[in-house]
């Protein structure tokens, strides 16, 4: 069987422009933060692109350049949240910010792959939901690890978990969630119809 050759011209440029794109809608969401007071990563779509398309590989290099921006952001106050946990818990915050789009891009390839071989179709909404998912799910779990901190955040005494999962993750997540399932197969479906157009 041929082995196909990652570093193509076709998959650098497609690299390339989804590096970019995630790059810059992680940027733009600092302003769409100021704007709606949501916090949206709105970056998980290339990186599920990423993965769709170029393979584990490909999405985890893109969600560890998100969480790079991310973490960049933090840094420079970018986010008041991210900000007050980067002061009480550096390493914990970077970790977060590093692992939880990194982790998130490198398993929605590899489901993509094994459930693809049955139906792409399937796979690609797995896929597509799964970045979101991971990403939240690591948040929260890095929440729990520096409990103190989160409970500063938290005056009325609320159980920790349900304070994480109500006060900080919900209308996030199921926006992110949605975004993912509409956009990223909708734009994946295009992108095959034009190589079997233009021919790979």
């Amino acid at each position: 069987m041929q082995k196909t050759n990652f570093f193509s011209a076709k998959n650098v440029a497609t690299l390339g422009i989804l590096l970019a794109l995630v790059i810059v809608l992680q940027a733009y969401s600092l302003y769409l933060r100021a704007l709606t007071f949501v916090d949206l990563n709105l970056a998980l779509v290339p990186i599920v692109l990423g993965a769709l398309l170029l393979g584990a590989g490909a999405g985890a290099f893109l969600g560890f350049a998100c969480g790079v921006v991310v973490l960049i952001q933090v840094i420079m106050g970018g986010n008041v949240f991210y900000s007050t946990i980067w002061v009480n818990s550096p390493v914990v915050t970077t970790l977060i910010c590093l692992l939880k789009t990194t982790v998130a891009g490198y398993v929605a390839g590899i489901v993509f792959k094994l459930i693809s071989k049955k139906n792409k179709y399937v796979a690609t909404f797995v896929a597509s939901g799964l970045v979101p998912l991971i990403n939240t799910i690591l948040f929260v779990i890095g929440c729990l690890c520096m409990p103190a901190t989160i409970q500063s955040m938290n005056p009325d005494g609320v159980n920790l978990l349900v304070f994480i999962l109500v006060s900080i993750v919900t209308w996030n997540f199921f926006i992110e969630f949605a975004i993912s399932l509409l956009l990223a197969p909708a734009v994946h479906t295009v992108v095959r119809v034009v190589e079997k157009r233009v021919g790979k």
